[in-house]
């Protein structure tokens, strides 16, 4: 054996080592988030907010990426999304069952992205309420499919149980929920971020529950109409509230300075895009330009800013 052959086979035997060490690893991580337990912070009496990480899916987080949390009345206990896979939407069950006794009356949908829905079923024991957009029913019946292949190459084994539950009550324009010496409010809005986005308004604390109609510090997703989300952030500041818990970013903001970045952010796209499409600019132009002043105030910058201003050029094209 020469001293060249033996070097080769000593670093082959330690890269070998070294993925069965990386195999051990992510199988004892997976474990450990099958029994880790969802915290549930107060950010206004009776609302408890889990806070999700900037990262894409993956097993690391297990979809826990979005903002989800509960809001607890007298008589009952309305959960504001679900999380990115049932075993988060168990963790957030077993997390309300540490604060409260009380019935799970209300699940609240917030909009179709699986970040948000895909715990729903770990809640259907409890016979809730299950509201959604008007919209969402048809959303999640065209790319329900699409979304549990993806998290099944995401997260592996971590996705099982995990399916789109669909609403039993559909919000056209605006409905109440009582709690229980706590009415919430929830509102329907036009195309935004996607075509069935809700909002929820709790009137005792005045907080806003925003879903993904805001973002910080993790790049906005354009996954509806970009000149309707513009509007709809004129609609929602005129809401009175005191705090806002956005479906990214921080688990509760100032309002409404929470949408300055956002407002922003997405008015610069619409303004750099018209600009580029009166000069006869193309789409690929677009992509390669627009927005990247942005770059260094976002998260995810580079996953989502492409996507969105193909979004935004396609709808531009059409003023």
């Amino acid at each position: 054996m020469n001293t060249k052959q033996h070097v080769t086979r000593r670093e082959l035997c330690g890269g070998i080592a070294a993925l069965c060490c990386s195999l051990h690893a992510v199988r004892t991580h997976a474990e450990a988030l099958r029994d880790q337990p969802l915290p549930l912070v107060q950010v206004a009496p009776g609302i408890f907010v889990s806070q999700g990480v900037h990262e894409l899916v993956g097993r690391s987080n297990a979809g826990a990426i979005a903002n989800i949390g509960v809001i607890i009345g007298t008589r009952g206990v309305c959960v504001v999304d679900t999380g990115g896979c049932f075993l988060w939407g168990q963790r957030l069950r077993e997390a309300i069952r540490r604060l409260t006794r009380l019935p799970i009356t209300h699940l609240v949908q917030t909009h179709m992205h699986p970040d948000h829905i895909f715990g729903a079923a770990a809640f259907q024991s409890d016979h809730p309420v299950i509201l959604g957009h008007r919209n969402l029913a048809a959303a999640l019946a065209v790319r329900q499919e699409y979304y549990r292949r993806r998290l099944t190459d995401e997260l592996g084994e971590l996705a099982e149980g995990s399916v789109a539950v669909p609403p039993t009550q559909a919000v056209s324009a605006e409905t109440e929920i009582d709690l229980g010496q706590r009415v919430v409010r929830v509102t329907a809005h036009k195309a935004a971020h996607t075509d069935n986005d809700l909002s929820l308004f709790d009137t005792q604390t005045r907080t806003l529950w925003a879903g993904d109609l805001v973002f910080m510090e993790r790049v906005p997703a354009l996954d509806g109409s970009l000149l309707g989300w513009l509007a709809v952030m004129k609609d929602l500041q005129r809401v009175r509230a005191a705090r806002v818990v956005p479906g990214h970013g921080p688990r509760v903001a100032e309002w409404p300075a929470a949408l300055d970045a956002q407002e922003r952010y997405l008015t610069l796209l619409r303004d750099q895009i018209r600009r580029l499409q009166h000069q006869g600019g193309t789409m690929e132009q677009a992509i390669t330009s627009v927005g990247q002043e942005e770059r260094p105030r976002w998260k995810l910058f580079d996953d989502y800013n492409a996507r969105n201003v193909t979004a935004a050029f396609h709808e531009l094209e059409w003023e």
